[in-house]
């Protein structure tokens, strides 16, 4: 990709001191200004060539349509829902995120919302503050041997069902992207929602918030689960409809629910809040040293190596010189000194390849992580042979993509646990391969 002059960058958030530091060692000039309101970020954005926010700025449209000199928004942090991505598309404006950043971070928090939820922690630490003893009030339950139900089995999903397998949970999931024969690797049996609801003791989503996503737990839902289902949601507020969510824990069909993020933060209807079987947090899933650090250190890089001409990594959209068309895009993307044809669109802000040298794909691909693309004739042992051989090299498939056409030479796509090696060991089985890290 050809360089992209930046200059000056507003970082308008709290983000890791690491993220000024590095872009200023590469000649940009940086400026922090947080708190501003809308209006202030509309009178300030327009001096700027990028802008680095976390979740609190909203880049809204009339702050896009500001910024005269704009060419890259870049959010610390997974997912872009606190951007206009579409008029962002329109004006060229390159939006890219971080999203394995906070990955460990927000499995580790959905883990202790599960064991809070299951033992009652927070509410008899505030017992014994107001100098009660209730040994009785606070009767909990072991995980050993439930299910707990993951829908939305990406990076996180998989971390959060890792951890709580040590626990002795079984752990069931959904996920329409991801194969069921990648996350039985990782012990996690997949299942229709339908197949899902009713054998869960517990459920936590990882999923985008996008139509298909919201309410997702709703009251038709929560009608066929368990009686006493308990829930979790560190991803995005409005996956669980929040009226449907208080109705089952009025009526006790909902035992209890863990909830870091909500459809409006903060939350001005405290009736969830207030809820004694509720356990909530104001939007801590990526708030540790660590996952701050990470992504700060992830953003600065991603736009340093795109100022130098490097790559582009992390990017839900690109800009018009680079072939954008609103809605969708075709891009050549270079690897190894080759280039490809691929078109993609951005689903739910989440950037999805489509088709790759007229190979279309049967569900979208979603763009994140170390991707290996290979092209092969269509078999019953290519699955089969590609992870015995990823095995070997001692990487993880973490998802796995195929093309709609069943016949002739047609690209796959491998989600990796990390880049392989040497790719020359793959060409016995297959007739071209080429992998990159997004």
């Amino acid at each position: 990709m050809a360089p992209i002059s930046i200059k000056r960058i507003l970082i308008s958030e709290s983000v890791d001191p690491c993220c000024k530091k590095i872009l200023q060692e590469n000649g940009i000039q940086v400026t922090e200004k947080q708190n501003m309101s809308k209006d202030d970020l509309i009178a300030e954005i327009k001096d700027y060539d990028g802008l680095v926010v976390r979740s609190a700025t909203k880049v809204t449209a009339d702050v896009i349509n500001a910024a005269g000199n704009l060419k890259i928004i870049g959010r610390a942090g997974t997912g872009v829902d606190n951007v206009d991505v579409d008029a962002a598309t329109i004006k060229g404006i390159i939006v890219m995120n971080t999203p394995s950043g906070n990955t460990i971070s927000a499995a580790e928090l959905t883990c202790t919302l599960l064991m809070s939820l299951s033992r009652h922690v927070p509410q008899a630490a505030m017992s014994m503050k107001a100098g009660n003893w209730d040994r009785k009030k606070f009767m909990g339950a072991e995980m050993y041997g439930k299910i707990l139900g993951i829908v939305g089995l990406g990076r996180i999903g998989k971390e959060v069902a890792s951890r709580m397998q040590s626990f002795g949970m079984k752990t069931i999931g959904y996920d329409p992207i991801t194969p069921p024969e990648v996350t039985a690797t990782w012990g996690v049996e997949q299942m229709s929602l339908e197949q899902l609801w009713p054998k869960c003791d517990y459920i936590t989503v990882h999923t985008p918030l996008m139509p298909s996503t919201a309410g997702l737990l709703n009251d038709t839902s929560f009608a066929k689960c368990k009686k006493g289902v308990k829930v979790v949601n560190c991803a995005r507020g409005g996956i669980i409809d929040e009226d449907a969510l208080l109705r089952a824990l009025e009526s006790r069909q909902c035992g209890g629910a863990g909830l870091d993020v909500f459809v409006e933060e903060p939350p001005k209807n405290r009736a969830l809040v207030n809820h004694p079987n509720v356990i909530s947090c104001p939007h801590l899933g990526a708030s540790t040293k660590e996952a701050q650090a990470r992504c700060g250190q992830d953003i600065a890089l991603q736009i340093v190596d795109m100022v130098m001409g490097k790559s582009l990594v992390g990017a839900v959209t690109r800009n018009h010189s680079e072939g954008l068309t609103q809605g969708a895009c075709e891009v050549e993307i270079s690897v190894n000194g080759c280039s490809y044809r691929a078109t993609g669109s951005v689903q739910g802000g989440v950037p999805v390849l489509l088709e790759l040298n007229h190979s279309v794909f049967r569900q979208p691909v979603s763009l994140t992580g170390n991707l290996l693309f290979f092209k092969a004739v269509a078999s019953p042992p290519l699955l089969p042979s590609v992870t015995g051989f990823l095995a070997t090299a001692g990487v993880e498939m973490e998802s796995f993509s195929a093309p709609a056409a069943r016949s002739g030479d047609q690209w796959y796509c491998v989600g990796l646990s990390s880049l392989l090696g040497d790719l020359g060991a793959l060409k016995p089985l297959v007739k071209a391969a080429a992998q990159v890290s997004v």
